[in-house]
Formats: C-alpha cells, structure tokens, sequence
C-alpha cells in the first residue's frame, strides 16, 4: 500500500520534472500497449464522424429546438433506465436501484413516458451505472485500452460488458429483436438514440481547442470518467495514482538526473588562459 501523504507530492514532483526544460524525460507509459492500433481507428472514427455521422446530428440539431432535443433525450434517457437498475441491483445497490427505478416510474407516468423529468424535480438525482463497472467492482482487472471501428474508446473489461448491457439489458435491442419491418425499420429507435446522443456532444467540441494531440485527450478522458463511475465519483489517491502512470516513473532517479543537470547549467566557464 503506498504511502498516500506522499502520493500528492510524488505526482507534483512528476510533473514538474517532466515539464521543465533541459531535465529528463519520465520512462513511456505502459497503460496503451496497442497505441499504434488505437490511432488507425481513431483516425478511422474520426474520419467517419466527420463525413457521416457528424453532419447528422448537425441536421438533427437544425431541424429541432433546444425544447425538443431535451424531451427527446429525457424519453431516450428514462427508456435506457433498466440497465441501471439491474446493475445496481448486481452491484448490490439497494438504495441506488430503488432511486433509478423511482425516477423510472415517476418519468413513466407523470413525466408521460419520460419526456418530463418531474423526478429531478421532486428530488429524485440521476444516477447511471452498467455491466461494465459492474465487473470492475466484482473486481475483473480493466485490461488494456481500446479503440474500436464506431464503436471508439473502451478497454478490455467494457468490451466483454458491451454484449449484456446491449443484447441482454437494452430495451432497445428487445425492441429491435421483436419487430421485423420494412427495410429494417426497428432499428430506427436506436439510430435516434445515437443521433441524440451525438448531438448532444457537440455542445462540448470546444474543448478540443488547442488540444495537441486529441488522441490523448479522449483516451485519458474515457479512463477518468470510468475510474470516477466505479468509485461512485470518489476514487481513492492509489487508483488516481495508478492511472496517471506515476508507478513507471521512478522519481528519485529523475531528481538525480535534475540535479545534474542543474550543476551543469549552473558550473561557470573556465576562463581563458593569458599569454
């Protein structure tokens, strides 16, 4: 267990060393062994987001108001409600589950059919949790971060989690799997969930401003907000402390190399000799 009054200061030392100029470079984080993969694809996303999927959500957003997209969201958001509870419940959650499933009848009936959030404003919070952050606190390791094809960030533990939360949980695909239509029209329900979805992330682009390698951005965003869910958004200084990578960086040795390099930046001139 490490010593977690120190943690702070071993992060800080971190990152000094490894910003100022002239010092040493930490060792290369070991937490994105298929970096090189996981560029192609996000590349490839990025590419089909671009073409594709984001100009339909900017269509979306043009041909409806602000009223409309939040009735929309809140009648998607109370309809995917069910795989929250079941993985509160898997979890063992009690007080969490019974919250989600008293905002799913509030929403359902008052709220008539969840395009009203009258739970919210009876008090009732939000909460959302799935299968995946199920299995990290039955304890399954997060396995290594992925990138993939539409589908974009996720690890080794999520993925396995994707079929119970999609096939098994998801109201949507029971909808989809029930129905046979022309030219496979059940599956337009979940077309619009994702195009909300999409939409909704546009409002948050700006943050890509000035980011230097977006690549970056996105994985170590995915991995902090997964870490906060699984602690229910208090994670404890060693998981922090993990995800930063501050383990592969052997600090005492980067303050040596730091000092050296202080010496010779600071040791004057040896004059010139006179004749």
């Amino acid at each position: 267990m490490p010593d977690l009054t120190k943690a702070p200061l071993r992060l800080a030392l971190a990152a000094c060393i490894s910003l100022s100029a002239g010092c040493a470079t930490p060792m290369p984080r070991k937490d994105d062994p298929y970096e090189n993969f996981n560029r192609k694809m996000y590349a490839f996303n990025d590419f089909a987001d671009r073409v594709a999927i984001r100009p339909v959500a900017v269509g979306y957003r043009k041909v409806t108001n602000n009223t409309t997209r939040r009735l929309v969201s809140n009648f998607f958001a109370n309809v995917e409600s069910p795989i929250t509870i079941v993985n509160d419940l898997l979890q063992g959650n009690g007080k969490y589950a019974f919250t989600a499933t008293s905002r799913l009848v509030v929403n359902t009936t008052v709220g008539v059919l969840g395009l009203f959030d009258p739970a919210s404003e009876m008090g009732i919070d939000v909460h959302d949790t799935d299968f995946g952050v199920t299995l990290a606190k039955w304890g399954f390791p997060e396995g290594p971060y992925l990138v993939l094809p539409l589908v974009g960030s996720t690890s080794g533990r999520d993925i396995a989690a994707f079929p119970v939360d999609t096939f098994v949980l998801d109201p949507l695909h029971w909808y989809s799997r029930s129905h046979d239509m022309k030219l496979h029209a059940e599956y337009l329900p979940t077309v619009a969930y994702l195009v909300t979805l999409r939409s909704s992330a546009i409002d948050a682009e700006s943050l890509l401003e000035g980011v230097y390698d977006p690549y970056v951005f996105y994985r170590d965003a995915y991995r902090q907000r997964r870490l906060y869910r699984i602690y229910d958004g208090n994670p404890p200084m060693e998981a922090i402390q993990s995800l930063q990578g501050v383990d592969d960086v052997d600090v005492e040795k980067l303050l040596k190399e730091q000092e050296k390099a202080e010496q010779k930046i600071e040791q004057p001139k040896a004059e010139p000799q006179k004749h």
